[in-house]
């Protein structure tokens, strides 16, 4: 499984609990250090996005405040608050699945990346695995708008 199939699992797994299907991956030399899906529902935490929680629990496995060397695959486009978490948190590269016009902060809105006050920006490759990202996220808020029809 490649680390954006597995953000894609753990996305899945979010939207089954209940939650905005975003899943996070952090690797180092190809090792899976950390996943996670969002968590902001059941731990009623507007900061537990899947980036913030899989950074966490990375920095907590390597016993170290920064994650440089590692690379984070996400699902979707990060938020201003997680682009700010990833560069500060020295992720060397940022993957991410779907684009987010109205949210995201990467190649989106701010662009925090391209800021002069952004002290360490990540390589950043969007639009891996974007149509099965855009899909969950798509099907998710479907079925919030059309209680009917199956998530």
């Amino acid at each position: 499984m490649t680390p954006m199939e597995r953000a894609l699992a753990e996305a899945r797994a979010a939207a089954a609990r209940g939650e905005v299907p975003v899943g996070a991956v952090v690797t180092r030399d190809g090792q899976v250090i950390a996943a996670a899906g969002n968590l902001t529902r059941a731990r009623n935490d507007p900061t537990a996005h899947a980036e913030i929680v899989a950074i966490r629990l990375a920095c907590e496995a390597l016993g170290a405040e920064r994650l440089t060397g590692c690379d984070l695959h996400v699902t979707l486009e990060p938020c201003p608050m997680c682009a700010g978490a990833i560069s500060f948190a020295r992720i060397r590269r940022l993957y991410f699945g779907a684009e987010d016009p109205k949210g995201g902060a990467v190649t989106s809105g701010v662009r925090l990346y391209d800021q002069p006050t952004c002290h360490h920006a990540p390589e950043v490759y969007p639009g891996i695995a974007e149509r099965d990202a855009a899909d969950l996220l798509r099907v998710f808020f479907q079925g919030l708008r059309d209680p009917i029809s199956d998530r």
